[in-house]
């Protein structure tokens, strides 16, 4: 699919990584980005955010060059995505919508897919042009529908009601993940959660630490749901268990944040923060920001973090540990494909181990799941799996 990517500097953080970035984004979800449109404003138009001359310009190259999709690099109201669709006649994606997408190609488990389709429900809830009747279960029968209740109304409620379905769900999975925590707790298992940027090196050095093979992809968002193996690290610290997360990215939509708690809920009750940083990128520093921001977000900044600066070998650094003002280990640097340094992280995560205060595990037996409470996870009738729609 030919698409032109859209870029209005409105002056604010780094227009140009952000915009490379966006073509990592689309190259991702598969569609092929044939030119790139900037602009700068110091405002946002109302109407089609980029302003009329300038979609003037998008709509000639989309003649020229046979696009099919815009993309836009920021988040789109409705009402200004609507317009740019009207007037360009072809369709236009926002940054929100393209992640969304991302996300419901690579969804895998049932708990991601469900997930990815409770974020694609409320996003697309204030987007809706017909369409949802497949939800229906109350098909042709007179008045059913309600006094006076528009098509849109109806549809509305379908999707109020299909997402209502999916939060009890995922609130099941929620509690049947907090009792294996609580198991875990029991047995006084320390647990480390590798958080970081997409595409930062997290499942490479997941997998070159524990063989999990976990898939592995040069590509934004390879990894959705959430993998924990043990590591053993020798008798003095017995086992661990170590969890490979979803990746973030700068502007990542709430929506996804919300849904996806469930899966961070392992970042959450970490007992260490394994950082991993891509040591040869040069907006690194910003990227540690956004994942840092992220991690506020979900109420992950109290636990201890160590940065893991990875790919020192494209950065042309050595292995080495750095320490903080206290003497704790701040920062590793290793390469995590070819294996430079992990004898150091290993190192840093028994210490780590080792300095963590003993940990008072108190269980209250009104909160687990009794054997004979039913956890149902098919999906019912009217069912449905994240819609990629750059895929079809």
């Amino acid at each position: 699919m030919r698409a032109a990517l859209v870029g209005i500097d409105l002056g604010a953080g780094d227009f140009n990584a952000s915009l490379e970035e966006l073509g990592l984004l689309a190259r991702s979800a598969g569609v092929n980005p044939i030119t790139t449109i900037t602009a700068k404003r110091s405002s946002p138009d109302a109407a089609y955010f980029a302003g009329s001359g300038k979609v003037d310009e998008i709509g000639q190259a989309c003649a020229d060059l046979g696009i099919e999709i815009v993309i836009f690099n920021h988040a789109l109201s409705p009402a200004q995505q609507r317009n740019l669709e009207k007037r360009l006649q072809v369709r236009v994606l926002d940054r929100t919508s393209l992640i969304l997408d991302i996300f419901a190609q690579r969804a895998k488990s049932h708990e991601g897919k469900l997930q990815v389709e409770l974020a694609q429900l409320q996003h697309l809830a204030t987007r809706l042009i017909r369409g949802w009747t497949h939800l229906e279960r109350q098909k042709g029968g007179i008045g059913l529908r309600g006094p006076g209740e528009t098509q849109l109304e109806t549809d509305r409620r379908l999707i109020g009601e299909r997402v209502k379905a999916l939060r009890a769900r995922l609130a099941k999975l929620r509690k049947q993940h907090e009792t294996q925590r609580r198991a875990r707790g029991r047995n006084s298992t320390f647990s480390v959660s590798l958080v970081g940027y997409t595409n930062a090196g997290k499942s490479t050095l997941f997998n070159a630490m524990t063989k999990a093979g976990v898939y592995v992809a040069n590509q934004l968002f390879a990894t959705l749901d959430t993998t924990s193996r043990r590591l053993y690290l020798g008798e003095e610290v017995g086992s661990v268990i170590i969890s490979d997360t979803v990746g973030f990215v700068r502007e990542l939509p709430h929506q996804l944040v919300a849904a996806f708690r469930a899966t961070l809920e392992e970042t959450i009750h970490a007992d260490l923060l394994l950082h991993v940083v891509d040591g040869s990128s040069p907006v690194r520093m910003e990227q540690i920001e956004q994942v840092n921001e992220v991690l506020r977000e979900i109420g992950a900044d109290h636990i201890p973090q160590i940065l893991v600066w990875n790919k020192i070998d494209a950065a042309g650094l050595e292995p080495a540990v750095e320490r903080d003002e206290y003497t704790k280990i701040s920062r590793v640097f290793i390469s995590a494909q070819s294996g430079a340094g992990l004898d150091l992280l290993r190192e840093a995560i028994v210490e780590s181990a080792r300095a963590a205060p003993a940990r008072a595990h108190l269980f209250d037996q009104q909160d687990s799941i009794d054997d004979d409470e039913a956890i149902d996870l098919d999906l019912d009738e009217h069912a449905s799996t994240p819609t990629s729609t750059l895929a079809e």
